[in-house]
C-alpha cells in the first residue's frame, strides 16, 4: 500500500478529512433518496442507546466538516444517559437534550436522523417509527429480530424514501471494496466457497433471579416491543443476548452478521436454496446462557455456491489464525478478508499480494469501533445530503441478515430445511412459525 494511501486512511479515521464515497456494486443511487437536506446543510441527530457502540459514531460525528448537531441522547437508563453526556461534552461544544423515551425524540421535527444502537428487539420498531415520521436511520445491526421484521423495513424504506444505513461497517472498507470488486472482476477465477468464522472467549453467565430493576431503568421502555415479563436480575446490561430471545439473536445475529455479509457479498448470491445447522450449548454447561454458544452452520445457494459459517462464542482457539473473518475460495485462488483488509494467495498457497492496514477497527472488543466505523458513519451524512451512495443499503443489509435468522431457526426447530431462493420464504412449517414474534399489544409493526 503506498504511503499516501496510508496517511488518507488514518486521516479519515481521526475525522479530518470529509468523504464521498461511490459505495458497493450493490449500493443503490443516491438520486433515489429525498433530498431533504441541502449539501451544506446542517444534519441534526438523535442517538438511541447509549451503551458501548455509541462513542463509535462520535468521530464522525464531532468532525467539523460533517457539520452534524446532535440534539438528544436517548436512553431507557439514567446513569447511562449521564455517562454519555460526561463523554460527548469532551468533544462537542453543545450539550444535547437527555431523553428517556424514543418516542419524544421521534416526535421532535427538527431532528433530520437517528442512529439506533438499542438491544436487538428495538432496532426494526424503531426504525419503522423513525422512517414514519421522516427520519434517516442508521440501524445497527442486527437490523431486524425476525425474518418480518427485515421484510417491513425494506417495506419502510421504499414507501418512506429514507436513507437507511445498516451498522455492518465492514461496508465501507476501502480494502474489502477493492478486494471484493476484484473477486467479481476474476481474480480468484469462480467464487464457489466462503468460510466465515468467529472466535471469542465469553465466559459463565449468571442464572436469571427475579429482581427489581435497578435503579434509573425504565424496565417497561426498555422491553418496548417484547411482551412484558418481571425484571431479573443482570438482563438489561449485556446478558440479555444470551437470555431467551425475548431480546436477542444470539451470536448469529450479534456477531455473525458482518462476516456473512461479506461472504454473501464476494459469492453475489442472495438465498439459500438449503440451510443446514449443527449447535449446541458445550460450555459452562450449568450457567445461565440459554442460547446456544457454538454453532456450524451451511448454507447453500445455487450454482453449487455455498458459504459456511462457524461460530464458537467460549471456546477462544484461534482455529484459522484470527478471531473472525472470512476466506473465499475460487477455482484459481483464494483471499481472506477482515476488518484489517486483506491477504490474496494463489493455488499454491502462497501469498502474492496483501493491502492491511491494522488497527482500523476493533476485531472481538464489546462494542467495536475505530476508523471504518467513522466511514461508515460519513458514508451515511454523505448519502443523506444526494453526495454519496449508501455502502450498506437497509435493502442489502436485510438479506445478509436473513442468513443469521435462517441459522437461528433451524438451530431452534433442530432442523434442516429449504428456502425459496427468490422469495427467502422457508418449505418448512416448523420454520415458517418463527418468521415473526408475538409482540407486546400496541407495539406491532403495521404493514405498508
Amino acid at each position: 500500500m503506498s504511503t499516501d494511501r496510508r496517511g488518507f486512511l488514518k486521516k479519515a479515521t481521526a475525522g479530518a478529512a470529509g468523504i464521498a464515497f461511490s459505495g458497493s456494486l450493490n449500493a443503490m443511487s443516491a438520486k433515489s433518496y429525498s433530498k431533504i437536506i441541502g449539501a451544506n446543510d446542517r444534519i441534526h441527530i438523535a442517538i438511541q442507546g447509549l451503551g458501548r457502540r455509541y462513542n463509535a459514531y462520535m468521530g464522525a460525528i464531532a468532525a467539523k466538516e460533517s457539520n452534524v448537531e446532535l440534539l438528544y441522547l436517548c436512553d431507557v437508563m439514567k446513569s447511562q444517559r449521564d455517562k454519555a453526556a460526561a463523554s460527548v461534552s469532551k468533544v462537542l461544544n453543545n450539550k444535547p437534550i437527555l431523553e428517556n423515551d424514543i418516542r419524544k425524540v421521534i416526535n421532535d421535527k427538527k431532528v433530520d436522523a437517528i442512529f439506533m444502537s438499542t438491544p436487538d428487539h428495538w432496532h426494526a420498531p424503531g426504525a419503522c417509527m423513525a422512517m414514519q415520521a421522516g427520519k434517516h436511520v442508521f440501524l445497527e445491526k442486527p437490523c431486524s429480530h425476525n425474518p418480518q421484521e427485515g421484510e417491513l423495513l425494506v417495506a419502510y424504506q421504499k414507501k418512506y424514501n429514507k436513507v437507511v444505513q445498516m451498522g455492518n461497517q465492514q461496508r465501507s472498507s476501502l480494502q474489502s471494496q477493492e478486494i471484493i470488486k476484484d473477486i467479481h472482476n476474476g481474480i480468484i477465477g469462480d467464487v464457489y466457497n466462503a468460510i466465515a468464522f468467529y472466535t471469542s472467549k465469553r465466559g459463565p453467565v449468571p442464572h436469571q433471579k427475579l429482581a427489581n430493576p435497578p435503579e434509573g431503568l425504565d424496565w417497561d421502555l426498555f422491553q418496548g416491543p417484547a411482551p412484558r415479563r418481571a425484571y431479573t436480575d443482570n438482563t438489561w446490561d449485556y446478558n440479555w443476548h444470551w437470555y431467551g430471545w425475548d431480546y436477542g439473536t444470539a451470536e448469529m445475529g450479534n456477531n455473525a452478521t458482518h462476516e456473512l455479509d461479506i461472504a454473501r457479498w464476494a459469492l453475489q448470491v442472495k438465498y439459500p436454496e438449503r440451510v443446514e445447522v449443527n449447535s449446541g450449548k458445550f460450555h459452562y454447561k450449568d450457567d445461565g446462557w440459554e442460547m446456544y454458544d457454538t454453532m456450524e452452520a451451511t448454507f447453500k445457494f445455487s450454482d453449487n455456491r455455498t458459504i459456511q459459517w462457524d461460530g464458537r462464542s467460549r471456546n477462544g482457539y484461534d482455529k484459522y489464525g484470527a478471531g473472525r473473518g472470512t476466506l473465499i475460495y475460487g477455482s484459481n485462488g483464494s483471499v481472506f478478508i477482515d476488518r484489517d483488509g486483506y491477504k490474496l494467495y494463489n493455488l499454491r498457497g502462497e501469498e502474492i499480494k496483501q493491502n492491511l492496514v491494522r488497527g482500523l477497527e476493533d476485531g472481538n472488543a464489546l462494542g467495536g469501533g475505530g476508523g471504518l466505523s467513522t466511514l461508515h458513519t460519513k458514508n451515511f451524512f454523505d448519502a443523506i445530503r444526494g453526495k454519496a451512495v449508501l455502502t450498506s443499503p437497509i435493502d442489502e443489509g436485510a438479506i445478509s441478515q436473513m442468513l443469521t435468522h435462517y441459522a437461528n431457526i433451524s438451530s431452534r426447530i433442530e432442523s434442516s430445511f429449504e428456502v425459496d431462493e427468490n422469495t427467502g420464504r422457508i418449505f418448512n412449517r416448523e420454520a415458517m412459525k418463527l418468521w415473526s414474534r408475538t409482540y407486546e399489544p400496541g407495539w406491532e409493526i403495521k404493514s405498508v
